[in-house]
C-alpha cells in the first residue's frame, strides 16, 4: 500500500498548490490513500468548510489539525459533520470533534489515522503518549486495521522522536508536523515504523513559517506586535513524504521526502516512480 502525507497547509499559496498538485501526484503516484494537515489553510489560521471540502475533492482521504484547529470559529461547528476532519486526539474531554478514525483505501485497506498534540513548549494537553498508546491498542496493526499513520502535531524534536522510538513497531507510520521545516531524518525504526520529525509545510518558504516575514522580524527586534501575521503569497513548496507499506505486517518498507514546487530542492519517492 502507498501512503501520501502532505504537511502544513498555509494560506492561499500552500492552498492553491496544494489543489493544484495532489490530483497529478495521487495519480502519478499511484497512492492508495493522502493525508493533509490542514490547520493553517484559511489565512494561516485554522480551516474552513469550503477549505474543507476543496482539499477532500482534491484527493486527500483524511484532514489532519493541530493547535490552530479552532482559529476559524466555524470550525466548531462543522467538525461534527466530517468523519474525515481530525482534530487533536489529547484535547480535554468534551472537545467536539474527534481525534482519530478508521478509513478504507483506494486499494481496499483499512488505515488508522490518529492525530495528536505534543505538550513541550505547547499547550497544556492531556498525555498524548497514552492517548496513542490506547487508540493503537483498540485498533492494532493487522488485527483491526492494515495500517496505522499518526500525524504528531509537536513543537519539539525530542518529544516527536520519543513518540516515534515508544510506539515503534505498533504503527505504520509517525509523521511530525507544526513547525513547518522539513527535516532530513526520515527513516524506518529499528521495529518497522516510519519516522520523521516534520513533513515540512505547503506554503512560501520565502517567509517565516509561511508568514509575510517583516512582522515576525519586528517582534524579535522590538518585541512588539504591529499588525496580524499574514500569509506569504509567493510560490509554494508542497513539502511532505511518501511511505511504503508491507502489506504482510502493515509495517513500513520505505520512506522518502516529496518537496515540488517553489524555492527548494524538489524531492520524490523514487521507490514509486522506478517501480512505476
Amino acid at each position: 500500500m502507498r501512503l501520501l502525507f502532505l504537511g502544513d497547509v498555509v494560506g492561499r499559496a500552500g492552498r492553491v498548490a496544494v489543489l493544484e498538485m495532489l490530483p497529478k501526484l495521487r495519480e502519478r503516484y499511484r497512492a492508495d490513500f493522502v493525508v493533509v494537515n490542514g490547520e493553517n489553510a484559511a489565512g494561516g489560521f485554522g480551516i474552513t468548510e469550503v477549505i474543507l471540502n476543496e482539499l477532500l475533492d482534491a484527493g486527500a482521504d483524511v484532514v489532519t489539525t493541530g493547535n490552530h484547529v479552532w482559529d476559524q470559529r466555524e470550525a466548531l461547528v462543522f467538525i461534527e459533520r466530517y468523519d474525515r476532519l481530525l482534530r487533536p486526539l489529547n484535547f480535554p474531554a468534551g472537545t467536539p470533534g474527534k481525534g482519530a478514525g478508521l478509513f478504507k483505501a483506494a486499494n481496499g485497506a483499512d488505515v488508522l489515522v490518529v492525530n495528536a498534540m505534543g505538550r513541550v513548549f505547547m499547550a497544556h494537553m492531556d498525555d498524548p503518549f497514552r492517548a496513542i498508546e490506547e487508540q493503537v491498542g483498540a485498533c492494532p496493526l493487522k488485527t483491526g486495521t492494515d495500517a496505522i499513520l499518526i500525524d504528531f502535531h509537536a513543537e519539539a524534536t525530542s518529544e516527536k522522536e520519543s513518540l516515534g522510538h515508544f510506539i515503534d513497531g505498533r504503527v505504520t507510520a509517525v509523521v511530525g508536523t507544526h513547525t513547518h521545516v522539513p527535516t532530513a531524518d526520515h527513516q524506518i525504526l529499528t521495529g518497522g515504523t516510519a519516522y520523521i520529525s516534520d513533513a515540512g509545510m505547503c506554503g512560501d518558504f520565502d517567509s517565516v513559517l509561511g508568514m509575510e516575514k517583516q512582522e515576525p522580524i519586528s517582534r524579535f527586534l522590538s518585541q512588539i506586535p504591529l499588525r496580524r501575521f499574514a500569509p506569504s503569497k509567493g510560490d509554494a513548496t508542497v513539502c511532505g513524504v511518501a511511505i511504503e507499506v508491507d502489506d504482510g505486517t502493515g509495517l513500513a518498507s520505505a520512506i522518502a521526502p516529496v518537496r515540488l514546487g517553489g524555492r527548494l530542492s524538489p524531492a520524490e519517492p523514487e521507490f514509486w516512480l522506478e517501480a512505476g
